[in-house]
C-alpha cells in the first residue's frame, strides 16, 4: 500500500521507530500467541521495554528517565504496535506512557517522584487507573468508591470493573469520592500491590483483546496513607478531566494506525488470492471498497498527524481529541469489517490475523469514553 507523505516526525523519531519495530519483533511476536491463550501479557515484557526506552519518556534524569518531553515518542511507539497487530501488548504499554504515566509525572509530589517514577519507567513497576464502576462508566459523577480520612490514611471502600492491566498492576491511581460535591467530591490515590483489604476479581473473559488483563478489583477498608494522595483532595474530578484527552489521542493514534495495518495485509491477500481466474482485488466492487477505504484512511492520518503535533505543543483541546477518537475508532471498527469479509470463510479462522483484527477493534469505539460521550463533548463545544 502506497505510504502517505508525513512531515510531523524528525530523523531522531524515524530511528526511535525502527527501535519500536525490532523490539515487536523481538520481544512480542514470539511470545504473543502464548499471552494470549493465557489472558495475560508477561510482566517481563515491561522490564525489556524499560531497558531499551519504551516507557515513561518524560520521566527525569534524576529519576532514572531520558527526560523526552516530545508526545511524539508516545505516538510513535502506539502507531507500530497498531500497524503490528499486536494490540494486547501495546495496550498495555500505552497505559504506562499516556494514561498512568502523566499521573505519575504531574500530579506527584517528590516523595512521591521518588518512590514511584523509577519503577514505572523500568518497567518494574505496572500501573492501571480505576475509574470504571460497575454503576458507573463515562459519568464521573455516579462514582461510589468512597474514601474517609482518618488521621494520616484514608479508609477505601468499592470496587472497579473493566480495569486495564488489572491483574498484573502494581499501582492502581483509583478515584475515590471524599464528599457530594458533583466535581470537588473526587480524588486520586495511589493503592499499592499487597495492601491489606486491596483484592483483585476475575481476569474478565473478554470477546477480543485476550491477552491483555482486564479485571475487577476491590477494595475493603483499605488503608491508604496520606502521603498517597495525588495533589489536593477534592481534585479528582478535575485531574480526570485534564488527562482524558491524551488518552483518547493515544487511542485514535491506536486506531488509525491500526486500519493502514489490517488494510495493508488484505491488500496482499486479494493481490494473492484467486477466484474465476483472477487475483479478487481486481474486481470491481472490491477494488472500490479498497479505494474507498484507503481515502478515508489516509483523510483519518492526516487528522491525527495533526492533533498530535497541537498535543506536543500543548495546544489539544478536548474536543479535538473526541473528534479524533471517535471517527479513527469507529474508522478502525469498519475497516476491520470489510477486510475480514475480503478474506472469506479464512477471515473467520482464529488463526488470522484479520480475525483478530476485527475482535480486538469493537473495544475501541466503548472505552476511554464511548463515541456517543465524544458527540456529546463535540456538540457542547458548538454550543449546543
Amino acid at each position: 500500500m502506497p505510504e502517505l507523505a508525513r512531515t510531523l516526525y524528525d530523523e531522531d523519531q524515524e530511528l526511535f521507530r525502527e527501535t519500536v519495530r525490532s523490539f515487536i519483533d523481538a520481544e512480542v511476536a514470539p511470545f504473543d500467541e502464548e499471552w494470549e491463550k493465557q489472558g495475560i501479557v508477561d510482566r517481563s515484557l515491561f522490564r525489556k521495554a524499560g531497558a531499551v526506552g519504551l516507557l515513561m519518556f518524560a520521566t527525569p534524569e534524576a529519576y532514572d528517565g531520558a527526560g523526552i518531553d516530545d508526545w511524539r515518542f508516545n505516538a510513535i511507539l502506539s502507531e507500530e504496535f497498531g500497524r503490528s497487530g499486536y494490540a494486547s501488548a501495546g495496550l498495555g504499554l500505552a497505559l504506562q506512557n499516556d494514561v498512568v504515566g502523566p499521573y505519575m509525572l504531574d500530579l506527584t509530589d517528590d516523595d512521591q517522584k521518588a518512590r514511584w517514577l523509577p519503577g514505572t519507567t523500568s518497567g518494574e513497576l505496572i500501573g492501571a487507573i480505576g475509574m470504571t464502576e460497575p454503576d458507573a462508566g463515562s459519568d464521573l459523577s455516579g462514582i461510589a468508591t468512597r474514601a474517609v480520612r482518618h488521621g494520616d490514611e484514608y479508609i477505601l471502600n468499592g470496587s472497579k470493573t473493566f480495569i486495564s492491566n488489572g491483574q498484573n498492576a502494581d499501582l492502581v491511581v483509583v478515584a475515590a469520592r471524599t464528599s457530594e460535591d458533583k466535581h470537588r467530591g473526587l480524588t486520586l490515590f495511589v493503592v499499592e500491590r499487597g495492601m491489606p483489604g486491596f483484592e483483585r476479581g476475575q481476569n474478565l473473559d473478554k470477546m477480543g483483546l485476550h491477552g491483555q488483563d482486564t479485571s475487577e478489583l476491590r477494595f475493603t477498608d483499605v488503608r491508604v496513607p496520606v502521603a498517597n494522595r495525588l495533589g489536593e483532595e477534592g481534585q479528582g474530578f478535575f485531574q480526570l478531566m485534564r488527562n482524558l484527552p491524551q488518552e483518547r489521542l493515544s487511542l485514535a493514534v491506536s486506531a488509525v494506525s491500526a486500519a493502514e495495518g489490517v488494510l495493508a495485509r488484505t491488500l496482499e491477500y486479494v493481490t494473492e488470492r484467486r477466484a474465476f481466474g483472477r487475483p479478487i482485488g481486481s474486481f470491481q466492487h472490491n477494488r472500490f471498497l479498497l479505494a474507498e477505504l484507503h481515502s478515508e484512511v489516509d483523510i483519518a492520518r492526516i487528522f491525527v498527524d495533526h492533533c498530535v503535533a497541537l498535543h506536543a505543543r500543548g495546544q489539544l483541546t478536548a474536543a479535538q481529541a473526541a473528534k479524533a477518537k471517535w471517527w479513527c475508532t469507529e474508522l478502525q471498527v469498519r475497516v476491520a469489517d470489510r477486510c475480514l469479509q475480503l478474506h472469506g470463510g479464512y477471515g473467520y479462522m482464529r488463526e488470522q490475523a484479520v480475525s483478530r483484527a476485527f475482535t480486538d477493534a469493537r473495544i475501541q469505539t466503548i472505552y476511554g469514553g464511548t463515541t456517543e460521550i465524544m458527540k456529546e463533548i463535540i456538540g457542547r463545544e458548538l454550543g449546543l
